[in-house]
């Protein structure tokens, strides 16, 4: 059975806005769907374990009512309790409270690259891809190096106007990883897929990007 893992923000303070933040449902939701009608096995695991924080949720939207209806959040692990050779897949959700804990999230950074390094496939949508900064290989070297990738683009995040509230730019910080960073327009849906990595631009991303990842682990 494939099983897939995908991995959620325990943050929930967006900078000193007085502001909430935290996983951004629909983008869990959205490969969740997409993973579950695959006929995967999907579990959850965040930062610190318990109920993540939630944002953007959409009391009308089917799929994430469903979502929030069949998985158990009260209590998701945290990623030293799981085994990468459990694992084809992992998804790292956006939200923006993923720019604060991801990038130093040491146990879910290394389950990630055990999975691709065990030939399993690696996927980030939106600022999930914020896991990719500090993501490296058992050689040292940082997994988005030379990879073609999309994530949320500076021109989003200047449109929603927190480009001087988050702790960096998500692009910026990828390009200087050595990831080749491609920008559609903006909210409009774009994966890449680069071998065993897998990354969508925003919101409008999760669902194009759980298709690409599930069009990879039907063919292992």
């Amino acid at each position: 059975m494939t099983r897939v893992l995908i991995a959620l923000t325990s943050h929930s303070e967006l900078g000193d806005t007085g502001r909430a933040t935290g996983f951004y449902v629909s983008e869990a939701a959205e490969p969740w769907e997409v993973f579950t009608e695959a006929g995967f096995d999907v579990d959850l695991v965040s930062v610190k374990g318990g109920r993540p924080p939630a944002d953007g949720v959409d009391e009308a939207d089917p799929t994430q009512q469903k979502f929030l209806a069949n998985v158990d959040l009260d209590h998701t692990p945290v990623a030293a309790d799981l085994d990468a050779s459990a694992y084809d897949a992992v998804l790292f959700a956006g939200g923006h409270g993923t720019m604060w804990d991801f990038p130093h999230a040491d146990d879910l950074l290394k389950l990630a690259a055990d999975i691709y390094e065990r030939g399993g496939v690696v996927a980030a949508v939106c600022h999930g891809p914020s896991a990719l900064v500090n993501l490296k290989l058992s050689d040292g070297t940082y997994l988005v190096d030379g990879k073609n990738v999309a994530g949320f683009t500076n021109a989003e995040e200047e449109a929603v106007g927190l480009t001087d509230v988050v702790p960096f730019l998500l692009a910026d910080k990828l390009t200087s990883r050595g990831a080749i960073h491609h920008a559609a327009e903006n909210w409009s849906a774009q994966s890449v897929v680069d071998g065993r990595l897998v990354t969508g631009q925003n919101p409008q991303s999760a669902q194009l990007t759980g298709q690409n990842v599930a069009a990879l682990l039907a063919t292992k």
